[in-house]
């Protein structure tokens, strides 16, 4: 039987209790009950709801943590792909640990289901993760120096409609194995993400529980119209490259209500990697970011690259939570990147216990290879800050533009910072950058001059993604 070794109980406790203090989210052990049927339908909120259902044990699965089930997801989504066109069909995880290895949702008008007694285990076989091409606004994979990489657990391309979702079901990556490997300097490939949609339009993410990913948890790429929320993901704070949620190139994303312990960035904008980011494209816009709670003791609440090579423009966040974490928001780029990050909005963020407040760094020098374009200078402007309360604070702000290139239309308002008992010295660090404050302590640095009554901005408007309402739906029907 595969075990995780990732996120364990005594972690899950120190956890609890840290986020008691502020009282903002409560977690439940599951107790998994190996049961293969769900007497009662079951209910949930969804973009859309399904005319067809059926259980994976319909397809000979078996969940007792030990029986390999990656046939029978294959043979589940196959049998159900030709209700796409018939009003769509949900296949349900019923109670039970079904381990797996990976495999790929592969029509459209399709639910995958987790029970709240479910527990989808990531194999540690690698036999069971095929190896697929690297992304091509990335160039190469982001583990080692290969261009492969391994497929994700769940994966899709080219989709419409796709939803994954549950009552609070859970999805095992068992990464341990993956990290001990990374760490030993064993692979020349990438290791496989939790979840990756790509190329697809009216995704649906929800509900669950994401623990232990080999590297990053969710990762909607190249696609548009995304609804992220009532996610709870854990990873030791030590994991390698354990981000959160990562939208790529992605346009109308609403992420909303989501708790994330990791050991990299709870949430990172991201669209592509220097060259080939630059050739590819496709910018991530028109972002919305509300009620995360994060916990990422090495690494920032919400990260804008450093793969920002297609551009990043108009992120929303507002009502951010963060406790014992690195920054708040942070900016990385580089010479080489090109593109943008601009239009960026943040408010009413509650910190406690950080290191920065505000991070940017024009020098992350991390490149898929020696080709980068030296004079793609990236273009970082319009970022608004406002309404922020942080204690225990090691230093109010680092930020750190390009000598040839500045960080301008800077503002910052209504901030108030409470030192540790141990601070640093120069509490604003401050190069290469331009722009304005207003009613910010302590006081900032001379290139960020104080003006009175500014109240920076953010946007009154609504985007489309804000318009989309779910469905009450069902997991009665049958195929």
């Amino acid at each position: 039987m595969e075990q995780s070794q990732g996120f364990r109980a005594s972690d899950l406790i120190q956890t609890i209790l840290a986020v008691l203090v502020l009282g903002t989210v409560s977690l439940r052990v599951v107790e998994c009950k190996v049961n293969s049927s769900v007497p009662d339908a079951l209910h949930y909120r969804a973009i859309n709801c399904r005319k067809h259902s059926a259980l994976l044990t319909d397809f000979g699965a078996v969940g007792d943590g030990k029986t390999l089930n990656t046939k029978a997801f294959k043979a589940a989504i196959d049998s159900l792909s030709k209700y796409a066109s018939q009003g769509g069909a949900q296949l349900i995880v019923p109670p039970g640990k079904w381990l797996t290895g990976s495999f790929n949702l592969t029509s459209s008008h399709f639910t995958l289901f987790l029970h709240k007694d479910a527990v989808i285990l990531a194999s540690q076989d690698e036999a069971e993760w095929p190896l697929v091409p690297a992304l091509p606004s990335y160039g190469r994979g982001r583990d080692g120096n290969g261009d492969g990489r391994f497929s994700s657990l769940i994966f899709g391309t080219n989709l419409t409609d796709i939803i994954i979702t549950g009552n609070n079901g859970t999805i095992d990556g068992q990464g341990q194995y993956w990290w001990d490997k990374f760490h030993q300097g064993q692979f020349n490939v990438t290791r496989p993400y939790m979840i990756e949609i790509q190329y697809s339009n009216k995704i649906q993410i929800s509900n669950l529980t994401l623990i232990n990913s080999p590297s990053w948890f969710v990762h909607p790429t190249y696609s548009s119209n995304v609804l992220i929320h009532g996610l709870t993901i854990l990873a030791p704070i030590d994991s390698p490259n354990t981000d959160g949620i990562d939208p790529d190139s992605c346009t109308n994303t609403r992420i909303e209500d989501c708790f994330v312990v990791s050991g990299d960035d709870c949430i990172a904008v991201k669209s592509g990697w220097d060259q080939y980011g630059i050739k590819f494209g496709m910018p991530t816009k028109h972002l919305i970011i509300r009620r995360l709670t994060c916990i990422s003791p090495d690494s920032a609440t919400i990260a804008l690259g450093s793969e920002m090579s297609g551009g990043i423009q108009d992120v929303r966040a507002e009502d951010i939570t963060a406790i014992n974490t690195q920054s708040g928001i942070r900016i990385k780029t580089a010479i080489g990147r090109g593109a943008y990050v601009k239009d960026i909005y943040v408010r009413r963020m509650t910190l406690t216990t950080m290191k920065w407040v505000f991070w940017m760094s024009g020098s992350y020098n991390q490149h898929p290879d020696t080709n980068f374009d030296p004079k793609a200078f990236p273009e970082i402007k319009g970022i608004n800050y406002r309404d922020i309360v942080a204690t225990n604070v090691t230093g109010a702000a680092r930020l750190e533009g390009i000598a040839q290139d500045h960080f301008t239309g800077i503002c910052i308002s209504n901030v108030t910072i409470s030192l540790s008992k141990t601070p640093k010295e120069l509490q604003w660090n401050c190069t290469n950058i331009a722009g304005v404050t207003s009613n910010v302590t302590p006081e900032p640095c001379h290139l960020l001059p104080k003006k009175e009554k500014v109240d920076c901005a953010f946007p009154e408007d609504r985007l489309p993604i804000e318009d989309v309402h779910l469905k009450t739906c069902s997991t009665t029907e049958t195929a």
